[in-house]
């Protein structure tokens, strides 16, 4: 199964380790990858490597900021798409998160046949479930997609000049 949480709004990543915590609870083994967010930037990652141990990684540069640093950031992506593939070689997890991978791919620090393998996995007898996260889907995504959920921002305390929140935001 495809399963992707995608949008504006906040939530995609909660949702994705809200699956890996169901994941758990029924004795699947998870494979989680960040492929954005840098090792110690955000709450989840110390539950997450607690969790899953080895089958944990994030393996990105944060946020990507000048043009550049693209060769870099390209570089930790496919780094963590590697790890992840290698996880496969190990032994074949049930549930594989690709956590910004979306964000990736519209940045161009990946490419669609970066995540062909994944996709395949997750449609191969007996499937990896794969769970991708970030903004905006591309249709050719979406048309194999089992299950989308879009995060629709209504109201955000940034709006009102609220900095992001230690605990909520990251």
């Amino acid at each position: 199964m495809i399963i992707v949480y995608t949008g504006d709004g906040k939530g995609k990543t909660s949702a994705a380790v809200g699956q890996t915590i169901r994941a758990l609870g029924r004795d699947m083994r998870v494979v989680f990858a960040q492929l954005l967010k840098r090792p110690g930037q955000a709450g989840e990652q110390a539950m997450l490597a607690r969790m899953l141990g080895d089958d944990f990684l994030a393996g990105g540069l944060g946020f990507l900021r000048k043009e550049e640093q693209r060769p870099a950031h390209r570089k930790a992506a496919l780094d963590t798409l590697a790890w992840a593939a290698g996880r496969f070689d190990t032994s074949r997890p049930d549930m594989l998160v690709l956590d910004e991978a979306l964000y990736a791919l519209n940045m161009r620090l990946i490419d669609r046949d970066d995540l062909t393998p994944f996709v395949a996995a997750a449609q191969a007898e007996p499937p990896c479930h794969l769970v991708l996260t970030g903004r905006g889907l591309p249709p050719d995504l979406a048309a194999r997609a089992d299950l989308i959920t879009e995060m629709t921002p209504i109201k955000h305390p940034y709006e009102s000049g609220v900095q992001a929140q230690e605990g909520i935001e990251f």
